[in-house]
């Protein structure tokens, strides 16, 4: 007599851990899928794309040499990782979402929807203003300080490294609208919060700049304004959704009775 195959769905229709598992790996493998294809064409694309990023550099005097055999070979590495993932990233937000949504509601679904689809916008957006402003910027300031017995020869490795982690510094802080949005609506925090820790955050702001950028004041400050800005309005928007919340819950008993 043959085994028939359990159902693992309990009567109301949940799924079990293993139905879970089993689903979230599903959906991951094509997002691995088109992680390496994306890797593949941004390699056989590496060197445009390493162009593109030098000509930055190039443009304020700098020479870039590689001073390991493998040097390069890694950097053409890196810029692909990094292609592939952005490449995957609107697969991979959609995989999250429909993992998420059978357990959400219509409103629930439209906010988690319209986060992700502006956490991907203001990403992209952080890292437009790095590339033409903030790292032009750095480079005309660090070039500076070169005079007629020093030549900027750079490694290619350190360079890329630099424009990548600016990158991604920026991508990340133009997420901080998206991140207050988010915790408001699942009522995590609320605005006031937001307003009484300004003084101490704007504090942590500057020393995190500190950290994470070249040793000189300039760049701090190119780092650390942005993000202060972005607070104010993560500010805004938190209110917004804070009172949109507020309002919609005093409705929800009338419209119960």
């Amino acid at each position: 007599m043959k085994n028939k195959k359990e159902n693992t769905k309990s009567p109301n229709g949940e799924m079990s851990l293993t139905d879970h598992l089993r689903e979230m790996r599903n959906r991951i493998i094509p997002v691995l899928i088109v992680l390496l294809v994306g890797i593949v064409l941004c390699f056989n694309w590496a060197d445009e794309l390493v162009a593109l990023l030098t000509a930055m550099g190039e443009g304020y005097g700098y020479n870039f040499v590689y001073i390991a055999p493998q040097e390069l070979l890694l950097v053409y590495f890196s810029i692909s990782l990094l292609g592939g993932f952005i490449l995957s990233l609107p697969l991979l937000c959609y995989e999250i979402y429909s993992f998420c949504s059978p357990g959400l509601t219509q409103k629930e679904k439209t906010f988690f929807l319209l986060a992700m689809i502006f956490g991907f916008v203001c990403f992209l957006i952080g890292v437009a203003f790095a590339y033409f402003i903030t790292i032009p910027f750095m480079l005309r300031f660090l070039i500076s300080f070169t005079n007629s017995t020093i030549t900027a020869t750079i490694s290619i490795q350190e360079y890329v490294s630099f424009v990548l982690l600016i990158f991604v510094i920026f991508g990340v802080i133009f997420e901080l609208p998206v991140i207050s949005v988010l915790l408001t609506g699942l009522g995590l925090i609320k605005p006031d919060w937001l307003v009484k820790a300004r003084k101490v955050m704007i504090v942590v702001i500057f020393i995190l700049a500190a950290i994470i950028t070249p040793p000189d004041i300039i760049s701090q400050i190119m780092v650390a304004l942005p993000i202060v800005v972005l607070y104010e309005i993560s500010i805004g928007c938190s209110k917004f959704v804070y009172n949109l919340k507020k309002k919609s819950d005093e409705d929800s008993p009338v419209e119960e009775a």
